[in-house]
């Protein structure tokens, strides 16, 4: 249960009197922390309300009402705006890819496709998909059919994602919401007609609990949806903009609306995160397609939870999902560029087997996959997946590789053709090591 905080009355004083109470307030902002964790940081001669009085008072002056119908707000502090301008340089147009992209189109596009599915497997995983990582990776790869509810949530999840990179530069209508609720949740809900529509009221639809069963959120009533996602549209495509709010704040407060509005009987986080995507692609933060927002949050599902949870007990302050939103973006930045450093690094040792003569640098990589795993056995769908070739050039790569004597080939089902190291592959390579 989370605690209530304090109503606040007119009569306390908020002044800021000293240094040392100032920075303490700048401090417990910086990190937009909640009432449970101010209470008992008050200084000496100082109750706790009368703490979280000050606090509030000076989050009052940089007020920010971004959905007055439901008086939905935040207070913009120096580290929101910190973020979103390192983000800036980092996420749009040319700022910062340099840095951490190589020039390769086509290794931006193989990194492309492995975030897009770390993407769809963890945002599924989070709404109840049960299936390993490894086993999706390899049903996506090899393109066959999902074997369970769980798969084909994150087959949907995989093609959504792809469907609004196609769409990113549209405007967003309902019929395009719906369009994409339907393709996330489609033969994967336990109420089959629930994919693509609204929530009934006769639904009775609540957000609880998982653990404890008590009811945490009731959302607005189901009468008032279709004039929601007229008002989310609207907001979505930058009309009637009364004041200016950063494109990256904006797309995390379309992530909360439907999270509070909960417009479907189910899917709502998975179609939430994906109109976050979306919003961040129109607005030119193309990298945020690298990204693999979901695994960051479900390694951190109870702060997100609660992110929701205080925004909605702090009167509708949605800054503390706004904060933790963006320390979830800057987690996922950090880990694209540890990714990349290590690709590049693996990348470096596979440039070494070229050295071996006569081989191409597709096929040294496939190498480098023998020599990481002495077990390993390759068929020419796992090429085709980790490479994105055509099955022709696949299997080609794989003969060559055994024809010049690092590999063997192996029958595993009397059709399909798998592909081991060689008895001689250790004394083959050797000679560059």
């Amino acid at each position: 249960m989370i605690e209530q905080p304090p109503f606040i009355t007119q009569d306390i004083d908020t002044s800021l009197d000293n240094e040392e109470l100032k920075n303490l307030i700048s401090s417990i902002n910086s990190r937009y922390l909640y009432w449970s964790d101010v209470k008992y940081r008050m200084p000496s001669g100082m109750t706790g309300i009368e703490l979280w009085s000050k606090v509030k008072s000076v989050r009052n002056l940089t007020d920010v009402k971004i959905w007055p119908q439901n008086n939905i707000h935040f207070s913009l502090t120096n580290t929101m705006q910190r973020l979103c301008h390192e983000f800036d340089m980092n996420f749009g147009g040319s700022w910062g890819a340099s840095r951490i992209f190589p020039d390769d189109k086509t290794t931006q596009e193989l990194y492309l496709i492995s975030s897009i599915m770390e993407e769809a497997i963890a945002s599924s995983q989070m709404e109840g998909a049960s299936t390993t990582r490894e086993a999706a990776k390899e049903m996506l790869r090899k393109k066959v059919s999902p074997k369970d509810k769980s798969q084909r949530m994150i087959l949907n999840n995989y093609n959504t994602i792809n469907f609004i990179r196609d769409h990113a530069k549209e405007k967003l209508t309902p019929a395009l919401i719906m369009q994409i609720h339907g393709m996330m949740t489609e033969n994967a809900l336990d109420v089959p007609d629930a994919a693509g529509r609204l929530r009934r009221d006769d639904e009775n639809i609540v957000v609880g609990n998982g653990i404890t069963g008590e009811i945490v959120h009731t959302p607005p009533s189901a009468e008032c949806l279709n004039e929601f996602l007229d008002c989310l549209c609207t907001f979505f495509n930058d009309e009637n903009t009364g004041i200016f709010v950063h494109p990256i704040i904006r797309a995390i407060t379309i992530h909360f609306l439907v999270g509070y509005y909960h417009p479907f009987a189910d899917g709502n986080g998975r179609t939430a995160r994906a109109l976050f995507y979306w919003y961040m692609m129109k607005s030119n933060y193309w990298l945020v397609q690298y990204l693999s927002i979901s695994r960051i949050i479900k390694g951190s599902k109870k702060s997100y939870e609660k992110a929701f949870l205080y925004s909605e007990a702090d009167g509708n302050d949605i800054g503390y999902f706004i904060q933790y939103n963006l320390d979830v973006l800057l987690k996922s930045f950090d880990a694209l560029s540890r990714y990349i450093k290590r690709k590049n690094n693996e990348k470096k040792k596979a440039e070494k087997l070229l050295h071996l003569g006569n081989i191409t640098k597709r096929q040294s990589q496939i190498l480098s996959l023998c020599i990481e795993n002495s077990d390993i056995v390759l068929v020419s769908t796992d090429i085709v997946g980790k490479f994105g070739v055509t099955p022709n050039t696949a299997k080609s790569d794989l003969r060559k590789l055994t024809e010049k004597g690092y590999l063997s080939e192996i029958s595993l089902n009397g059709r399909t053709k798998g592909y081991i190291r060689s008895a001689n592959f250790e004394q083959l390579i050797g000679k560059i090591k």
